[in-house]
């Protein structure tokens, strides 16, 4: 079974308060776009249960640190899975804020799920999934949602960005959450974030959508912060770090013509490809 774990970005993205279990409430809306991995999963002969190939970009740690490893063991305590061979073609950028570990890790879940017929509801795969981590939940779903508390609550949300071009840049820099907490303040937004997606025109977002990680991140990588600009210069209608960053993104009427440093990894999303 061969699937394509997408990627995500964020439409706006507010640090509201400090949790008591030492974690942040958020809100956001996530919007999964086409930056893809491929992920192939085949049944094994050799008496390993589980074995993971990569190839791609280079992802560094032990097995037993891998989310795809644990997203296995999460569903082999419970559900008799025969041995399986996993391969991973990783080309989503990692500390860019796009989600791509998260997208594994469900997509994986789901294809075992389908593959082995476990027969688990997608209600009870978000559960598990969520347990690796707050956004993975999101991937279950695949579709655009608002996403409150730690990101893994959510709640429908009205847009549709498929008649426009949404260029995802990626500056070759690897962002930390760690950093993009650091100086950060929590406080409540301004403006209403499911009110200006759901109501106002897109021209307006530049002036009404936040990311509260982009004060943070573009001290410390002045780069990201100059990649935004160019995004604008170039036509963007919207553009914004996503998550935590480092990746930043625009939204374009036109299919963009952007001079980008040839060290950077780049994705085009054209309406006709739209994966929604």
């Amino acid at each position: 079974m061969l699937v394509f774990p997408n990627s995500k970005i964020n439409l706006g993205l507010h640090v509201t308060e400090k949790r008591n279990d030492g974690f942040h409430n958020i809100e956001t809306v996530f919007y999964p776009v086409d930056w893809c991995d491929a992920l192939e999963i085949l049944e094994a002969t050799g008496q390993k249960a589980f074995t993971l190939s990569q190839s791609g970009l280079v992802i560094d740690g032990d097995l037993e640190n891998n989310l795809l490893f644990k997203a296995w063991q999460l569903l082999s305590n419970d559900y008799k899975i025969p041995p399986i061979n996993v391969h991973l073609h990783k080309n989503i950028p990692m500390g860019a804020g796009l989600g791509g570990g998260s997208a594994d890790a469900a997509f994986f879940m789901k294809a075992l799920n389908q593959k082995f017929e476990l027969e688990i509801s997608d209600s009870d795969l978000a559960t598990l999934v969520s347990v690796l981590g707050s956004d993975c939940a999101f991937f279950i779903n695949n579709r655009p949602l608002l996403a409150l508390e730690k990101g893994n609550v959510f709640s429908d949300i009205q847009v549709d960005l498929k008649s426009y071009f949404i260029a995802l840049v990626y500056p070759n820099l690897h962002s930390n959450t760690k950093d993009a907490y650091a100086g950060l303040v929590p406080k409540k937004p301004i403006h209403n974030l499911k009110r200006i997606i759901e109501n106002e025109n897109l021209k307006n977002w530049k002036e009404l959508l936040v990311n509260d990680f982009e004060e943070s991140i573009f001290k410390k990588y002045p780069t990201v912060k100059l990649l935004k600009e160019n995004l604008y210069a170039r036509g963007a209608l919207y553009a914004s770090m996503s998550g935590s960053g480092s990746a930043v993104f625009g939204i374009f009427e036109n299919e963009p013509v952007l001079n980008l440093d040839p060290s950077f990894k780049y994705c085009l999303q054209k309406p006709a490809a739209n994966i929604l």
